[in-house]
C-alpha cells in the first residue's frame, strides 16, 4: 500500500485479506470446538469472543470505508490491530497450569 499512496483499491484489497484471515480464524475455533464436543475448554475460554465478531465486522466496514475516506479505512485496520495487540488472558484463566 505504501507503494501506491494508500489509493483505494489496494486498501481495499488489504481489507479483503485482512477478513478472509479473520473468517478462517473463525472456522478454525468452531472446528476446534466441535471436535471438542459441547463442554469444550476453548469454548468457556473464549466465551463471548468479543474480539473475534467484532474484527470482521470493522474489517467490512473499512472495506466499504476504502472508496470513500481511506484515511478510515486505515485508521480501522489499526484499531484492530492494536484490538489484538492488547493481552487476552482467557484462555490462561481457563486452563490451569501443569504442575510438575
Amino acid at each position: 500500500m505504501g507503494d501506491n499512496h494508500f489509493a483505494s483499491l489496494p486498501s481495499a484489497a488489504y481489507g479483503f485479506v485482512l477478513l478472509m484471515a479473520a473468517i478462517a480464524f473463525y472456522i478454525l475455533q468452531r472446528c476446534i470446538i466441535a471436535a471438542d464436543g459441547k463442554f469444550s475448554l476453548l469454548k468457556r475460554a473464549i466465551g463471548s469472543d468479543w474480539k473475534g465478531k467484532l474484527s470482521p465486522a470493522l474489517y467490512f466496514v473499512a472495506i466499504c470505508a476504502s472508496f470513500a475516506a481511506h484515511w478510515l479505512a486505515q485508521l480501522i485496520y489499526v484499531t484492530v490491530a492494536i484490538m489484538w495487540v492488547v493481552p487476552d488472558k482467557r484462555i490462561e484463566r481457563t486452563i490451569d497450569p501443569i504442575d510438575e
